[in-house]
């Protein structure tokens, strides 16, 4: 049972790294599923292989844009409140896809985006002002490790309807 739930908060650390990427996995994952294992709730579009496009689309999207110097800092308000809603929502919807409770992994999956955020964003901070590394290979790091990280989390979940 807290494996579903640490699947939860893992998944949103890495909507705190890059926000659409972590519900572009898990709808990804959802809906290769044979049988809807979101149910009849509100979550069911995830099932939809429309709505794992989009938000592929969407990751693409803040993929690029997270390179351009008027990007907004991943902690400041509104940024971090959208961070946060996307952990609880890929948290959320991991963990009921797994069949555990959706409160609880969109409880982890927001504590662990506002974890991520933070995290990457001092480290990142760090990494390029202590460490003189240049900020677009910092920024490439960071996306393949969101990437990477996020799609073998996703992976590990035990889904409802999927084959592992």
């Amino acid at each position: 049972m807290l494996k579903s739930y640490f699947n939860a908060f893992q998944i949103g650390i890495i909507a705190g790294m890059r926000a659409m990427t972590a519900p572009a996995l898990v709808s990804n994952k959802i809906s290769s599923a044979t049988v809807n294992p979101m149910g009849d709730s509100k979550l069911g579009f995830l099932h939809s292989s429309t709505t794992a496009t989009l938000f592929k689309v969407a990751a693409v999207g803040e993929l690029i844009g997270d390179k351009l110097p008027q990007a907004p800092s991943r902690i400041e308000f509104p940024g971090i409140l959208g961070r946060i809603g996307s952990g609880a929502l890929s948290g959320g919807a991991l963990s009921q896809a797994e069949g555990k409770e959706l409160p609880y992994g969109a409880v982890a999956g927001a504590l662990g985006a506002a974890v991520g955020s933070y995290a990457f964003y001092y480290l990142r901070h760090w990494l390029t002002t202590e460490q003189d590394i240049p900020d677009p290979y910092v920024a490439l790091a960071e996306d393949a490790l969101t990437i990477g990280a996020g799609y073998l989390i996703v992976s590990k979940s035990e889904i409802r309807g999927v084959m592992n």
